[in-house]
């Protein structure tokens, strides 16, 4: 054993909160040729950055033999833990398990009986015939550790050696998503004393990330090596978001509440609030939720792209009624009763008819709240004289009508993006 690995046995040994670093692996070509979006990885890394683990590095490789063992190589150089997905299914292109055990050296194969009756249990629970291939899942190298999939056929499996942790998952989501939450994190929260790793982040509309560090430069310059600041933006928003990392989590937390505290008194016209991990959406969602009300959106440029992001949140139906995307005139005019002297006068992007959209599908959905998009999403104006970018947003109520007008510019997917994140900020000013 080398001085490095001595030196780790003996922090672990003196039960010191010691600081953990992991890399995420994914394999498979699908995710190099962009035929899927890796979301395991972000997903993955929320998960470990919650229990006290840092993310080094996240890598995306071939299904191929010695890409794998170098990728593996260079992973236990520079981290105590590698996450590995993708790769464990039963046909000749998984060659993920084999790869392992080369890495390894590892050249018995154990059968787990169980592993084989969960198998034939979920065939026969689908009405698929159980083939002899799928034994192979049930195969794993005599150094693995078990972990059992609950809800696929591909076990997960977890390594331990020269003080690194390998631990190998299918890519499903789903599937990956149980290995991790009811067998990975608390496992490595038992084998390690972690430290604590505490966020607090800041939602700010209006202002670039460049004017925002011009305005907190002193501040960010005097804060302590334990705590980092991080500018997040987004379409027409940036978030700040502090992270402190050390031993006494009593301690952070009371250090990150009087950093926030200090960065409100600095910039307070443009602070919209805290993050706690919940969307925008969500929050609108509990708002309604709470006070028993509904909602509808009238959607041109935005195609129902608010109305998906609401019902995206679990239980949305006790608040959101519907939505109705009038991307024509003719269906502004038939379906939300948009006036056509109103079009014929304004144009479809103008403020006249957002609110007579708005007030169309509130009366036609019968909620308290309605909000309703109009805009130039580009690349062209549609035979109308309103510039790319013009958006006009709509809410209405029983004792209020208001209507903003935007320009957010280019390119498309810009504005639509930079319209619908208004939208959801707008009504939760609305209703709060």
């Amino acid at each position: 054993m080398n001085l490095s690995a001595i030196l780790k046995t003996l922090q672990l040994l003196s039960f010191k909160r010691i600081e953990m670093n992991a890399e995420i692996i994914t394999i498979g070509d699908e995710i190099l040729i962009g035929q899927i979006v890796d979301t395991n990885s972000q997903w993955i890394g929320q998960q470990l950055n919650k229990i006290g683990v840092s993310v080094y590095q996240i890598t995306s490789i071939q299904d191929e033999e010695q890409h794998i063992l170098n990728a593996f190589k260079e992973a236990q150089e520079r981290v105590d833990i590698v996450i590995i997905t993708g790769g464990l299914g039963p046909t000749k292109d998984d060659i993920t398990k084999k790869t392992i055990a080369k890495f390894f050296n590892d050249t018995t194969i154990i059968e787990y009986p169980e592993v084989v009756a969960h198998i034939q249990k979920l065939f026969k629970k689908m009405n698929h015939p159980f083939r002899e291939i799928q034994r192979t899942q049930a195969q794993l190298p005599s150094k693995a550790t078990l972990l059992m999939n609950d809800f696929g056929t591909a076990p997960g499996m977890w390594f331990y050696e020269n003080e690194t942790v390998f631990v190998s998952l299918p890519g499903v989501p789903y599937e990956m998503k149980g290995l991790i939450t009811n067998k990975i994190l608390p496992r490595i929260q038992q084998q390690f004393k972690l430290p604590f790793i505490i966020h607090r982040t800041i939602m700010t509309y209006g202002q670039g990330e460049s004017t925002i560090a011009e305005r907190i430069e002193d501040f960010e310059n005097n804060l302590p090596k334990y705590i980092k600041l991080a500018y997040l933006p987004s379409f027409g928003r940036v978030r700040l978001r502090l992270s402190a990392k050390g031993e006494n989590k009593e301690i952070l937390e009371k250090e990150l509440a009087e950093k926030v505290d200090e960065i409100y008194q600095r910039i307070p016209e443009i602070i919209t609030g805290l993050d706690d991990d919940s969307s925008l959406e969500k929050r609108v969602g509990a708002l309604l939720k709470k006070k028993n009300q509904t909602i509808a959106t009238a959607e041109s440029l935005t195609g129902g792209k608010i109305a998906a992001t609401i019902v995206s949140i679990a239980g949305a139906s006790a608040y959101f009624k519907g939505s109705i995307v009038a991307y024509s005139a003719e269906t502004k005019i038939n379906l939300l009763n948009v006036s056509p002297e109103t079009i014929k006068k304004h144009m479809v992007v103008s403020k006249e008819v957002a609110l007579e959209m708005a007030r169309g599908a509130r009366e036609k959905l019968q909620t308290t709240y309605a909000i309703s998009v109009t805009g130039n999403a580009g690349p062209t104006t549609d035979c109308n004289d309103k510039s790319v970018g013009l958006v006009y947003i709509a809410f209405v109520s029983d004792d209020k009508e208001i209507v903003q007008e935007f320009n957010f510019g280019q390119p498309r997917e810009k504005v639509i993006q930079k319209t619908l994140n208004k939208s959801l900020e707008i009504i939760q000013e609305e209703i709060l």
